[in-house]
C-alpha cells in the first residue's frame, strides 16, 4: 500500500493505547512519516506533556496555537495542545460571548458545567478537532488520544450527550462530532500495543468496545517494542568472536548461554502474544522495533517513521 494513500484515507487519525506502550511516540512517528511523504500534518496533544515536542527536538510544551515541529520538502508537521478550557473559550468567542468568556473560564464555570453534563470536556475537545478537520487545516490530523481506559470514554462521550441533550448547541455539537467519528473517510482509530499479555488483552477489549460503542473504523494495530530476532544476533556475535579469536572461560560461556536462553524465552512469549492478537483481533499489524534509548529524539523518530512506512508498504490494498 502506498504510504501517502494510507495517510489520506481519513482526515483524522486517532492514536490510542494503554499507558506505557508508546502511543505518543507512535503518534509522532506517524506524523513524521506522513510529512516525509509530502503531506501537511497537524499533530494534536491533549495531556500537556513535553514528550511529543521533544521527539522532534523541540523544548517545552506545545501551545493552543500551531508550532512547526518538522519540515521536509512539501511536507510539514505542526503541533498544538488542545484543552477543554481553550476549546470553550474559542467556542464562546465564536458565539458572541468573547467579553465574558475568559471570566467564565477563570471562575471555574467549565468545572461546574462538566459536573452537570458528563462528557462535555471531551466533546469540547473533539468539537475543536472536528472544526479543524472541516476547515482543512492539514492533509492529516493526528490526535494523540488519552490512554485506552479514558480513550473509550473520550470517543463515546458524544453518544452520551446526544441522549442527555434534546436540543440546543450542545446536542448539535455532539451530533456533529459523532458524524465525524462514524465516517471512515473522516476518522479512523489506530490502537498501539506492546507484545505482552496485559497490553494485548486491553487492546483487544478496547477495539471491540470502540467498534460497538463509538462506531469508529479501526485501522491497523501498531505492535511497538518488538525485540530483534536472536539468531541473527547470535550468528553475528559468533562470527565476530571467531574473527577476534576470543577465548572465554567456562563461567563466561555459561553466562552467555543463560543470556541466550532468556532472550529466546522472551522472543517466544513475544511471538505468542503477536499471534494471539492476530487471532483474536483480525486487523493488519504494523510492527515497530524496540529502541533501547533513554528518550526518543529526532534520530529515533526517523527510524520509527521508516519502519512504519515499510510496514504500510507491505500491507495489501484491502487493509483498513
Amino acid at each position: 500500500m502506498d504510504v501517502a494513500g494510507f495517510c489520506s484515507e481519513s482526515k483524522v487519525l486517532v492514536v490510542a493505547g494503554k499507558g506505557g506502550v508508546g502511543k505518543t511516540t507512535v503518534a509522532a512517528a506517524i506524523a513524521r512519516m506522513a510529512a516525509g511523504h509530502g503531506l501537511s500534518v497537524l499533530l494534536i496533544e491533549l495531556e500537556g506533556r513535553p514528550a511529543l515536542a521533544a521527539a522532534f527536538g523541540a523544548r517545552g510544551l506545545l501551545d493552543y496555537e500551531d508550532a512547526t515541529l518538522f519540515e521536509a520538502g512539501t511536507g510539514r508537521v505542526n503541533g498544538r495542545w488542545i484543552t477543554p478550557d481553550d476549546a470553550l473559550l474559542e467556542y464562546l468567542g465564536d458565539h458572541g460571548f468573547q467579553r465574558v468568556s475568559r471570566r467564565l473560564v477563570s471562575a471555574g464555570v467549565i468545572d461546574v458545567v462538566a459536573t452537570a453534563i458528563p462528557g462535555i470536556r471531551d466533546v469540547l475537545v473533539l468539537g475543536k478537532v472536528k472544526q479543524l478537520e472541516r476547515a482543512g487545516v492539514a492533509d492529516l490530523i493526528v490526535l494523540d488520544a488519552p490512554a485506552t481506559g479514558h480513550a473509550v470514554t473520550f470517543l463515546t462521550s458524544a453518544n452520551g450527550l446526544l441522549d442527555a441533550a434534546r436540543a440546543g448547541p450542545i446536542r448539535t455539537q455532539a451530533a456533529e462530532v459523532l458524524e465525524m467519528l462514524n465516517d471512515p473517510a473522516r476518522c479512523r482509530v489506530l490502537l498501539v500495543t506492546l507484545p505482552e499479555e496485559m497490553p494485548v488483552s486491553e487492546t483487544i477489549e478496547a477495539a471491540y468496545r470502540l467498534e460497538d460503542q463509538a462506531g469508529v473504523q479501526l485501522g491497523p494495530v501498531v505492535v511497538n517494542g518488538l525485540e530483534p530476532a536472536v539468531p541473527e544476533l547470535a550468528v553475528a556475535a559468533a562470527v565476530a568472536a571467531d574473527e577476534a579469536r576470543v577465548e572465554l572461560a567456562p563461567d563466561q560461556l555459561s553466562a552467555l548461554d543463560a543470556s541466550r536462553q532468556f532472550a529466546l524465552h522472551r522472543l517466544a512469549l513475544q511471538a505468542t502474544q503477536v499471534e494471539r492478537l492476530a487471532r483474536e483481533l483480525p486487523l493488519p499489524q504494523l510492527e515497530l522495533p524496540e529502541l533501547v534509548v533513554q528518550s526518543i529524539g529526532p534520530a529515533e523518530l526517523a527510524v520509527l517513521a521508516d519502519a512504519l512506512a515499510g510496514g504500510i508498504e507491505r500491507l495489501g490494498p484491502e487493509a483498513p
